[in-house]
């Protein structure tokens, strides 16, 4: 199987930055996109960004011009860089990666890692 951990979160004041980390690990025969979502309390999950195997991104309005995505295939890895953080920003960050593993190569399934609390607070 694939297990995701990601890394990173924690308190930061408005207009300051974070950078997220996802370790993708396992049994891993393909990584497909790989993405971050994000859920406030009180609000539904929402995809914040996306990368293809091949490097294309797409982003949220919300955070277009502040987040960029970006990975690591070698390493099996996801960064979302985020810049310009706005108190609306703050929520629980899950790193998600569509994938299959060695055992069932045939089958690509969507994968969740435990996610990491992002706060923007001054």
């Amino acid at each position: 199987q694939v297990q995701l951990v990601e890394s990173g979160g924690g308190l930061v004041q408005p207009g300051g930055s974070l950078r997220l980390s996802c370790a993708a690990s396992g049994s891993i025969f393909s990584i497909n996109t790989m993405a971050w979502y994000r859920q406030a309390p009180g609000k539904q999950r929402e995809r914040v960004a996306v990368i293809t195997s091949g490097g294309s991104t797409n982003y949220a309005d919300s955070v277009k011009g502040r987040f960029t995505i970006s990975r690591d295939n070698n390493k099996n890895m996801v960064y979302l860089q985020m810049n310009s953080l706005k108190t609306e920003d703050t929520a629980v960050y899950y790193c998600n990666a569509n994938a299959s593993p060695y055992t069932r190569r045939w089958e690509s399934n969507n994968y969740w890692g435990q996610g990491t609390q992002v706060t923007v607070s001054s």
